[in-house]
């Protein structure tokens, strides 16, 4: 298979990391293209999230696999293409890597109570900020062994 030298770039960690400020931010800069993520969610999901629920594997599986498709479409025909996606379980970051060489992740990390007061904050997303609490719970801080990851703090 020939590789090409287009960058996919996902933006990953808790929702109000700043995942989209930033990622919006470099993609402005970069004239790069932007996605996020959770423009892609099946409408079951979103409805779930809004009803306080947390998503689980199942639910994030053809979320995930959409993700991936897209990574591929984006990283074909674009230099440099960012994407944002929560990605808080290694299982999630390594379906996301599957078949797209060109992919690395930037890790927002942020500390509990700085993240809590940006979503108590937020108004118009439909990320419940009570939901934060599962998804520092579920949250797998990216290893050693995942080298294509720049972590941000």
């Amino acid at each position: 298979m020939i590789h090409n030298q287009n960058r996919v770039y996902v933006v990953m960690g808790v929702s109000g990391s700043g995942k989209s400020a930033v990622a919006s931010a470099v993609a402005s800069k970069l004239a790069a293209n932007f996605l996020d993520g959770d423009f892609l969610h099946p409408r079951s999901n979103i409805l779930k999230m809004a009803a306080g629920e947390p998503l689980n594997d199942d639910d994030r599986a053809p979320w995930l696999a959409a993700l991936n498709e897209a990574a591929f479409a984006m990283q074909r025909t674009n230099p440099v293409s960012l994407i944002v996606c929560s990605a808080l379980k290694k299982r999630y970051r390594d379906r996301l890597r599957a078949g797209n060489h060109n992919l690395s992740f930037i890790y927002l990390h942020g500390d509990f109570p700085v993240i809590e007061a940006r979503m108590a904050a937020r108004k118009g997303h439909f990320f419940k900020p009570q939901m934060l609490v599962t998804q520092f719970a579920t949250l797998e801080q990216p290893g050693l062994d995942e080298n294509d990851v720049i972590a941000i703090d």
